[in-house]
């Protein structure tokens, strides 16, 4: 019997980031695994969202985050820490907001995540503007695709207008906040949109088991 031969690259590129990504995770994720992961980001980034700028800087971010729950889900050594995902249809507004607020205000007690059933191809300007306005750091967000392994890792998942689209996992505690999208909408409104969603944020933190 021939060893099968090792997927083709859509890429390059992608195999500096696979090398990174297989020290990282040595001994808790196989190499096979990490490189399928890797390209399977890149490609739903290239196709779900149309991103084209910094592919495969986002490829190798959306990977990590993926092998991250993985690790978790297989029972490698974690923090212990709450793992909170929030999901909208684009991920460009409501879920990028509410994740960058808990983010902000738990100070490293939480594992947030934020994905999208549709992603869009960037985030809102307005919504970046307003989290700015706060001083949350928003430097590093996209838009990412809602995958299984982010799904399976979380405690507790957040639902923001993602209809029958959002995910249902038994033994999950599920929340929804019916928030109104910011996508269009003026920056005053953007504003109020932001204060409601960090309302929920001070209701969720007050019921989270702190370690």
């Amino acid at each position: 019997m021939t060893a099968s031969s090792p997927p083709v690259l859509p890429d390059e590129r992608l195999a500096t980031g696979i090398a990174h990504l297989a020290v990282r995770y040595r001994g808790h994720v196989s190499p096979e695994t990490i490189q399928r992961l890797e390209i399977d980001s890149y490609e739903r980034l290239a196709e779900d969202a149309r991103i084209r700028t910094h592919l495969v800087v986002l490829a190798e971010h959306l990977a990590a985050e993926r092998l991250d729950a993985l690790a978790y889900v297989q029972g490698a050594p974690g923090s212990g820490l709450p793992r909170v995902l929030f999901v909208c249809s684009h991920n460009a507004g409501r879920s990028q907001m509410a994740a960058a607020l808990l983010a902000h205000r738990a100070n490293g007690h939480v594992v947030v995540s934020s994905a999208g059933t549709r992603p869009a191809a960037e985030i809102e300007p307005a919504v970046a503007h307003v989290l700015t306005e706060v001083g949350v750091d928003f430097t590093d967000a996209f838009p990412k695709p809602l995958t299984d392994e982010v799904v399976r890792a979380a405690d507790i998942i957040i639902t923001m207008g993602c209809g029958d689209a959002c995910p249902v996992m038994p033994g999950r505690r599920y929340l929804d906040w019916p928030v109104t999208d910011p996508e269009g909408a003026p920056i005053a409104v953007v504003r109020r949109i932001r204060d409601e969603i960090d309302a929920h944020i001070t209701e969720l933190l007050a019921s989270l088991p702190w370690t």
